[in-house]
């Protein structure tokens, strides 16, 4: 909104300083600021009006240290990070920006999801809450929302590298070409899977494209509802993941870093780097009073929310072939209660008796029963989260 405001006002009466606003990085600051200004200013407000209506969270008897304490916690706080990213983000960004669009209908889409279970969890006393059949339901629909408008939408495009210096060859495509890490012809179309049974098989293409966005889209976004198992450790995590995919927005949006870097450019998609940095102002305001001991927590109306906005934002800058390195805290959680379970079952069925591998899943419980205390299990999965994303950010330059 402000951007089209202060754009006016400079074409129409010049006026000194209304230039910033075309820049990308005095945006990005301003919506982190104003973002992390709401979530710390209104997060406490919101926790007293939570307390106030006893919306606390009902903690399941797990045998943890310090669970006790934690049974009556404000929950729904994943209401402070969705208010305080998409309020920024509509006064900051270019609105009309398709990628931005996707964006806020994910947020609000997963977030209504979200909001939807924790509601049934506390007001219906109904500790399953919403079924899961109807959470994976909203999922492949997001899925199939993105994936289409993705495909079909005449500004997603990308351009060559071996044409960026060619004026009159530099054209935008549509193209389902995502980036391969670690390869130095490191460009796959999604296409290609179906290419040996006809070239011209577009409903094909669109069938696999849509396949590995409600894939990964539903995978991410559950994993980071596992990971949000103690105090802090969606939250941090999800910053440090973001900070990573903001990177590789802006490089992939900038044309000059694009072709140094000899990566995939993608027109008009720094623009959601305004959307990262408004959520990431979030998060860190949301962590404030989620930091061990947590005064709130985020429930579904936020876990499910930043798993899909992370997988959507990986799908737009073309890199979540990268989501199991960049997303590896939330891979590990996920692939814990996978072997667990599994695990249990096949012992079961063959001698009787379920056995386990950990003491408990996910991952983080494990460690919780091996007597460590929750933030230094949140501090170092925070420190392998840094390692992973830097090891991402690497691999610009490895192949």
């Amino acid at each position: 909104m402000f951007y089209f405001l202060f754009e006016y006002l400079e074409l129409q009466y010049h006026i000194p300083g209304s230039g910033l606003f075309k820049y990308i990085s005095f945006r990005s600051a301003l919506a982190f600021i104003f973002s992390l200004m709401i979530s710390i200013k209104y997060g406490k407000k919101i926790i007293n009006f939570l307390k106030k209506k006893q919306i606390g969270e009902t903690v399941r008897a797990l045998g943890l240290d310090g669970q006790k304490e934690k049974d009556g916690t404000p929950t729904m706080g994943g209401l402070i990070i969705i208010i305080s990213t998409i309020i920024p983000v509509i006064l900051f960004s270019k609105v009309s920006n398709i990628y931005i669009i996707i964006l806020l209908f994910t947020t609000m889409w997963l977030g209504f999801i979200g909001f939807l279970d924790d509601y049934i969890k506390v007001f219906k006393q109904n500790k399953n809450g919403l079924k899961g059949k109807f959470k994976i339901i909203g999922q492949i629909s997001l899925g199939l929302i993105v994936g289409l408008t993705l495909y079909f939408h005449p500004d997603v495009t990308i351009k060559d590298q071996s044409l960026l210096n060619n004026q009159t060859n530099n054209i935008e495509y549509k193209s389902t070409k995502t980036t391969v890490p670690f390869l130095k012809d490191n460009e796959l179309d999604y296409s290609y899977f179906v290419s040996w049974i006809s070239e011209e098989s577009e409903m094909l293409s669109l069938i696999v494209f849509l396949f590995f966005v409600i894939l990964i889209i539903t995978s991410v976004s559950n994993g980071a509802n596992l990971t949000d198992g103690i105090d802090g450790l969606a939250a941090g995590s999800s910053v440090i993941i973001l900070l990573s995919l903001a990177i590789f927005a802006w490089i992939s949006g900038n044309i000059i870093f694009s072709e140094y870097l000899n990566i995939m450019y993608i027109p008009r998609v720094s623009e959601i780097v305004i959307f990262i940095s408004a959520f990431i102002g979030g998060l860190i305001g949301f962590l404030w009073y989620n930091a061990f001991p947590a005064q709130i927590f985020m429930g579904d109306t936020g876990s499910l929310a930043i798993g899909g906005i992370i997988s959507v934002i990986a799908i737009i800058v073309r890199k979540e072939l990268l989501l199991p390195l960049i997303c590896g805290i939330f891979l590990i959680e996920t692939l814990s209660v996978i072997i667990q379970v599994s695990f249990f079952k096949y012992t079961k069925n063959k001698y009787g008796v379920g056995k386990r591998i950990f003491l408990m899943s996910p991952l983080h419980h494990h460690f919780q029963k091996q007597g460590y205390h929750e933030s230094k299990i949140v501090v170092r999965f925070w420190i392998i989260g840094i390692l992973l994303s830097i090891l991402s950010l690497i691999t610009l330059k490895i192949r």
